[in-house]
């Protein structure tokens, strides 16, 4: 059985101490979340039952706020293929107060403590961040100082994990400041230093940013400028990112211009601009940042009143011009009383002639919504084509995917088939994966939602870093409570 930590002990008495001198006519506010899901995987190859549960809790003063949160994996289900587990395993079974914080907030500062996500500027030099979705968490555990007015300054000094070292922490502190100059322009400064545990000492990396911005009725635009210079290694980095916007009535015109060398963090504590619809990587087999230049170039007009045509397309490369991708996009969306129906096209092409490897993956798509008084609906779907070269190898095959949303007074369901087939005179041999998802409010402040059945999984891009998610066969139970 897990035990309360001595320093969650003593945090809770002291917390519990100050409350109790609260006048009668002082109100105390408490809010909280619970989540918990139970995932039943049906694969011969590997653990079936998993088990997550995190019930969170924030209670508020004066100007004074303090919560914590606790976690329970049992162990918690991972997309991703590689984490997967064969069998239980005691280093992914955990559980305990975790993520706790603290703050005090007063006028235009703030003084915090505890977990936190953060970006200094875009992104592109510091964020600190967490996605659910994709099972990632990039947060911080440190102490932060904020002054929000006409000058707006951060400054923090926090830890983090070590992504390859078990029980080792990292560092990253630094400041972010910003200040508008004349009406239309503001101007940004960095200064940010980490220090990662990698091999069998710290590496220090030290980066200084600026970045200026822009904005009229018309026009808005950005450029950050970003130095990154390794305290152990003459091999340091440099990163530039601008974009500009521009409004003519009907008609919006943007473009984007991006250069990294050297400038992917070991912790990935950034989220680097891509410049591209679909935020794709250069390459699947490396993080962005390390060596690629890119320009973007997108348009919008709007006519005939519920007409929208959208245009977008991205071209990047590396320093020797061997490894290449491009990005496009168009669609023609109609919108009405809210309404709406869309067409589009996407493709996304990589080559890297230095592996001897191409690929293209092209999906023409399209998107119903319709309101409706007692039953909306929305159905969607896309049809995926994959082709690839590996030296003179050359195979493709085919992605089709549709999907039916809709609801009966307060259950709200999904239905969704998706397939992988070689070729169209295999479709009866074909894997066809449908699945069905539901959602259900028990209560006023609890949601229930259940699916059942399969879903594809494949190669997902985000924030920089391209994965492969698993595929999943079973059963995926979720409760959440707010109060």
């Amino acid at each position: 059985m897990s035990r309360l930590p001595g320093k969650v002990i003593l945090l809770l008495l002291i917390f519990l101490a100050g409350i109790t001198f609260i006048p009668a006519q002082t109100t105390l506010t408490v809010n909280g979340l619970n989540q918990a899901s139970f995932v039943y995987r049906a694969a011969s190859d590997s653990l079936n039952c998993y088990f997550y549960d995190s019930f969170a809790f924030n209670l508020g003063y004066k100007d004074f706020s303090f919560g914590m949160k606790f976690i329970a994996e049992l162990p918690k289900y991972s997309i991703e293929q590689s984490e997967l587990l064969a069998e239980l395993n005691p280093d992914r079974l955990n559980l305990g107060w975790k993520e706790l914080y603290a703050s005090y907030n007063r006028n235009n500062y703030q003084v915090y403590a505890g977990i936190m996500e953060e970006t200094f500027g875009s992104g592109l030099i510091f964020r600190s961040y967490q996605d659910l979705e994709m099972d990632d968490d990039y947060r911080v555990n440190g102490f932060r100082f904020s002054y929000d007015n006409k000058l707006r300054v951060k400054a923090l000094y926090s830890a983090y994990s070590n992504p390859i070292n078990r029980g080792k922490l990292d560092l990253a502190y630094g400041a972010d400041l910003q200040y508008p100059v004349l009406k239309p322009l503001t101007l940004g400064v960095t200064v940010l230093s980490l220090q990662s545990y990698i091999g069998s000492s710290y590496k220090e990396d030290n980066i200084l940013g600026g970045r200026v911005s822009f904005q009229e009725d018309w026009i808005d635009g950005s450029i950050e400028l970003a130095q990154r210079q390794k305290a152990y290694s003459n091999d340091n980095g440099s990163a530039i990112y601008g974009n500009l916007s521009t409004y003519f009535g009907p008609l919006q015109i943007g473009g984007a211009y991006k250069y990294y060398d050297g400038f992917d963090y070991f912790n990935h504590l950034q989220d680097i601009p891509l410049a591209n619809h679909h935020n794709e990587t250069l390459a699947d087999n490396q993080s962005s940042g390390l060596d690629e230049e890119g320009l973007q170039g997108w348009m919008s007009f709007a006519f005939l009143k519920y007409w929208t045509f959208n245009l977008d397309y991205a071209e990047a490369w590396n320093h020797n011009h061997k490894v290449k991708m491009n990005d496009f996009f168009v669609s023609l969306d109609w919108n009405k009383d809210l309404k709406m129906a869309s067409i589009a096209y996407s493709q996304v092409e990589k080559i890297d002639e230095i592996l001897s490897h191409w690929q293209k993956e092209s999906y023409p798509g399209f998107n119903l919504q319709f309101p409706g008084k007692k039953n909306p609906f929305t159905l969607s779907g896309e049809f995926k084509v994959v082709e690839k070269q590996v030296y003179d190898v050359e195979t493709s095959h085919y992605e089709p995917k549709i999907q039916f949303d809709t609801s009966f007074n307060k259950l709200s369901c999904s239905l969704a088939l998706q397939s992988w087939w070689k070729d169209f005179s295999h479709l009866t041999q074909s894997r066809y994966m449908p699945s069905v998802q539901v959602k259900y409010p028990l209560f006023s402040e609890t949601d229930i939602l259940l699916l059942v059945g399969k879903e594809a999984g494949g190669k997902v891009c985000r924030n920089g870093i391209c994965r492969y998610v698993a595929p999943f066969s079973g059963i995926k139970l979720e409760m959440t409570t707010r109060f």
